[in-house]
């Protein structure tokens, strides 16, 4: 069973992970958006890591791994969300990813569940597939292929980094060396389809508003895993899809449909069932 101190500092972390990913697609272009959170964590990240330790020797091939695969999934996240609304593509990447984690983590870390936890990741992913269901809105079918693909780089940061930070045991200094390592790559490809213009102060603010949330919420999320299983814990950080739905709607004007709905209450269901399960 997952201790209380670990699933409430999971479900903040899916609180503020919500929140900027909402804050991205408020934007009038994502690309840039997501620009400026990439920049505001590097900022961020100099201002915090000299008081921090070294990570070992050891950790850093997961970071230089992880800090690649996190230069895709931004790539990917700006992608989904300059076609698709956060009602549609957020759960997509969110909620496949926790299976996909679950079998990673079996085949890979060598880590077992019983069948109630089992049971609590399929109801997460049904709902997902109910969150997820089409509704014909253009450019809807080019995010679905962003966010799924954006699901597989989450799994494969997801297990990377549940290893690198055990071996670091510093979670937020492991998150923060993610920014500097993901930020050339990831403002290379930018660069690319939309010269990077220098920021406003204002956008500067929100730049490193954004990244706050980024780091707070898988630092968080990092220290989790050192104190309970990954999959449990990757699955029950998607419960960031129900806020993120409410946030689409409260702060987007999104309208899910009662099918949306029900596949948020699917996966709350799915997380009580994983806070409950033995093991």
């Amino acid at each position: 069973m997952l201790s209380a101190p670990v699933v409430a500092v999971v479900l903040f972390s899916a609180i503020l992970h919500a929140g900027w990913n909402v804050a991205v697609r408020a934007g009038r272009d994502r690309r840039r958006e997501t620009v400026l959170m990439i920049g505001g964590g590097v900022l961020v990240a100099a201002a915090v890591l000299p008081f921090l330790p070294f990570p070992p020797a050891t950790a850093w091939p997961y970071l230089i791994t992880s800090g690649l695969l996190n230069a895709l999934y931004y790539v990917l996240i700006a992608g989904a969300y300059a076609h698709g609304g956060v009602a549609l593509a957020y759960p997509l990447m969110r909620g496949v990813a926790p299976m996909l984690t679950l079998f990673a983590a079996w085949l890979l870390l060598g880590e077992t569940l019983p069948a109630a936890a089992w049971l609590g990741v399929a109801t997460i992913c049904a709902g997902v597939g109910l969150l997820a269901r089409r509704r014909g809105v253009a450019g809807e079918a080019t995010a679905m292929r962003f966010a799924l693909a954006n699901a597989v780089v989450i799994a494969g940061y997801t297990v990377n980094d549940a290893v690198g930070v055990r071996i670091s045991q510093q979670p937020l200094a492991y998150t923060l060396w993610l920014f500097p390592l993901s930020a050339v790559p990831a403002l290379l490809w930018f660069h690319r389809a939309t010269p990077v213009r220098w920021p406003s102060v204002g956008e500067t603010a929100r730049g490193i508003g954004g990244a706050a949330a980024s780091i707070g919420a898988y630092s968080l999320v990092l220290w989790a895993m050192t104190r309970a299983p990954v999959a449990p814990v990757a699955a029950l950080r998607e419960t960031a899809i129900v806020f993120g739905v409410v946030a689409a709607r409260v702060v987007l004007g999104e309208r899910p449909t009662r099918r949306g709905w029900g596949g948020a209450v699917a996966i709350a269901i799915g997380a009580a069932i994983l806070r409950l399960a033995p093991g």
